[in-house]
């Protein structure tokens, strides 16, 4: 094994990222070192390059929907060997013994560390992972159709289970997350409408031929109320909408990381017993319930593949919205 790997670093505000030759260490108690296969990109990440996120650890490798292979494997780590082909979310590590931790909301540890934020990611070759928060991954997918499912997934499988037992769900924004999200939700016999920027009718296509029994721009009303929405978009104007779309009792879940400032509306569209509710990250426990029932549905993932070398070019392509689906990095 050689002693040094290729890594895509933001190495200050604003980027670009750059592609440097970084010493390859060893990996401590506890932890693995993995060989990178596939690394998903995602949404967060541009919130990263954008300083949208308090406190980055410049310099930083990016990365949290890593597929790798097992390199090898630091002293106590036990239940996997080398070359085990393993997936790493953006839960990097948490304390374990907070009372969040301890009640099963690790995801809300004040002592959380997130793989690619702040601890260096799987814009690279290589990466090292705590043990802990390393996973199998279903063999039914290859690394690229698996990549998304690692934060687009379980961040949009747990956004889904706080929508209750909504019958008629809205998505809005309709990208990696959405198009996996609908999928479950079709599954689970709901109807799906999708939501998209004003006059993108290929993702309407898109959301359509996944099932959504309607779709349209963001700027239009539902053809009817709704019981839930999740919005995947990092735009705080559409909180009002979504609370204007769903029925007395109903749900809206904001799904990501980071949102533009919520303008003021009034109290009578949160009345009545709508709730409006955040994702925080994810658990371990979501990982392994979503990772086992994804080849049941089967969720399917729609991937462009871009080389690590070319990962600012995937990054702009997710900013300015030119593709469908999810991006993914292979690894040469």
């Amino acid at each position: 094994m050689s002693d040094s790997y290729q890594a895509m670093v933001l190495e200050h505000p604003g980027g670009p990222l750059v592609m440097r030759q970084c010493e390859l260490a060893a990996p401590q108690a506890g932890q693995v070192l993995l060989r990178v296969l596939a690394c998903g990109v995602c949404r967060t990440d541009l919130h990263l390059l954008d300083q949208e996120l308090p406190d980055i650890p410049y310099p930083i490798v990016p990365g949290h929907q890593i597929v790798a292979r097992v390199a090898a494997l630091g002293a106590g780590v036990n239940g996997l060997h080398i070359d085990q082909r393993v997936g790493v979310s953006w839960l990097g590590s948490t304390c374990r013994h907070c009372h969040y931790c301890r009640d099963g909301a690790e995801n809300l540890c004040d002592a959380a560390r997130f793989t690619g934020y702040q601890i260096d990611g799987g814009y690279a070759s290589h990466c090292l992972a705590e043990a802990a928060f390393v996973f199998p991954l279903p063999d039914a997918y290859d690394d690229l159709a698996v990549a998304p499912l690692l934060c687009a997934g379980l961040i949009g499988y747990r956004a889904l289970r706080l929508c209750g037992e909504a019958k008629r769900l809205c998505l809005y924004g309709f990208g990696a997350a959405a198009h996996i999200v609908a999928q479950v939700a079709v599954w689970q016999q709901r109807e799906v409408y999708a939501f998209t920027r004003p006059g993108d009718t290929p993702a309407q296509d898109f959301a359509r031929s996944l099932g959504a029994v309607w779709a349209g721009g963001s700027d239009r009303e539902p053809p009817q109320p709704l019981d839930a929405a999740i919005i995947f978009a990092a735009v705080g104007e559409l909180v009002p909408i979504a609370l204007r779309a769903v029925v007395k009792g109903g749900r809206v879940i904001c799904g990501g990381i980071h949102m533009s400032d919520i303008p003021t509306f009034p109290y009578a569209l949160l009345w009545g017993e709508r709730s409006l509710a955040s994702v925080a990250n994810l658990t371990r426990r979501d990982a392994s319930e979503f990772l086992q029932l994804a080849p049941r549905v089967p969720v399917r993932t729609r991937v462009r593949a871009y080389p690590l070398a070319q990962t600012n070019a995937a990054l702009d392509d997710l900013r300015h919205g030119r593709m469908t689906g999810a991006a993914v990095l292979v690894m040469e």
